[in-house]
């Protein structure tokens, strides 16, 4: 069996049990996929942000940290900025701040989790829309690159997982929207 496709598969299997937001696998085909989750949430845009960028280690989903532990994860504000997990001596790089328009649009480059290890790379764009006096986050993640595996097997899998994190954050935004 093919080492990324068994990395892969235990990552599946480690989301399976995992509640996630409705999703949509927007293409996928043996070279790349893009993915995209969506959901509203009863707060403003600069709210909605500042739980984002601010909080990540209250809300990302420790099961999907390094070392299990959300509150070791920050985000960087600006261009050439990190998304990171630190603990200790140990450290992760996963993504690469690329674009920031406060309140709106932060665009992230790179590969989250397995897809890292398998030198395969994305545009990561949280998006942030005034919609119906609240606020719909839409989560969209194109990912390309080199693998002997046909990554449209894996766009699913990062589906779920995506609308896992993004669940994490609507959630945590409505928890703390709430009188």
């Amino acid at each position: 069996m093919n080492k990324s496709f068994l990395v892969m598969t235990v990552f599946a299997a480690a989301v399976a049990a995992t509640p996630c937001a409705l999703a949509e696998v927007k293409d996928a085909a043996p070279d790349g996929f893009t993915v995209e989750n969506s959901q509203w949430v009863p707060a403003a845009p600069e709210v909605a942000w500042k739980a984002f960028a601010h909080d990540v280690g209250k809300w990302w989903p420790a099961d999907h940290t390094w070392w299990g532990d959300p509150s070791k994860l920050s985000i960087s504000e600006k261009a050439g900025g990190c998304f990171c997990e630190v603990n200790g001596a140990r450290e992760a790089w996963h993504m690469t701040v690329s674009f920031v328009d406060p309140g709106k649009l932060m665009r992230m480059t790179g590969g989250l989790g397995p897809l890292q290890g398998m030198g395969l790379s994305g545009a990561l764009e949280w998006r942030f829309v005034p919609e119906n006096e609240g606020t719909r986050i839409t989560l969209h993640y194109r990912v390309g690159g080199y693998s002997p595996d046909d990554l449209s097997k894996f766009a699913p899998v990062v589906d779920k997982v995506q609308g896992s994190q993004l669940a994490g954050l609507a959630d945590y935004v409505r928890a703390s929207a709430k009188p």
